[in-house]
């Protein structure tokens, strides 16, 4: 996973510059953007991943909110749109989840190649063949306005205590 580029920022914004940790101990230099791109009605997002959060497949409605190529997405960990204001227990929940074979649910704030953001209300499952997990799908559509911003607060507390 490689570092976002100026370049690809939204060209009126100014971007906060960020150090983001992942789960493995990776790190990546995060460039945000305080810009919100609308999720399209009437739209999926739709993706697959290995067992270990690796893209295998990405529909086009993943394509065009993400800002991301096809290309750039498939071989890359899942983990390249998670922005900085999401806490760890987020993930740590929906992993723990799927693990167990169950279905997660979840409203999750997206990082656009662009440095701009999306919300999304998620839900992930295994796929399993033959009794064992071979991967995951995920499905995303659009989330209510009152719980995006229910969870802007929820989050922002909770990645307030992380960072204690």
């Amino acid at each position: 996973m490689t570092d976002m580029r100026e370049a690809d920022l939204v060209p009126t914004a100014t971007p906060r510059e960020l150090m983001l940790g992942y789960f493995d101990g990776r790190t990546r230099r995060v460039l945000v953007v305080d810009e919100e791109v609308p999720y399209p009605d009437g739209k999926l997002i739709v993706s697959r991943t290995d067992p270990t959060g690796i893209i295998t497949h990405a529909n086009q409605a993943f394509v065009d909110m993400s800002g991301y190529e096809r290309d750039e997405l498939i071989g890359e960990n899942h983990c390249i749109l998670r922005h900085p204001d999401m806490p760890a227990a987020a993930f740590r929940d929906l992993w723990d989840t799927v693990g167990r074979g169950s279905k997660w649910q979840g409203y999750v704030k997206n990082l656009r190649k662009d440095g701009a953001h999306y919300w999304v209300f998620a839900t992930a499952i295994p796929n399993v063949r033959d009794g064992r997990v071979v991967g995951y799908t995920s499905v995303r559509r659009k989330p209510s306005r009152a719980k995006v911003n229910e969870y802007t607060a929820l989050y922002a507390r909770m990645r307030a205590e992380e960072l204690k």
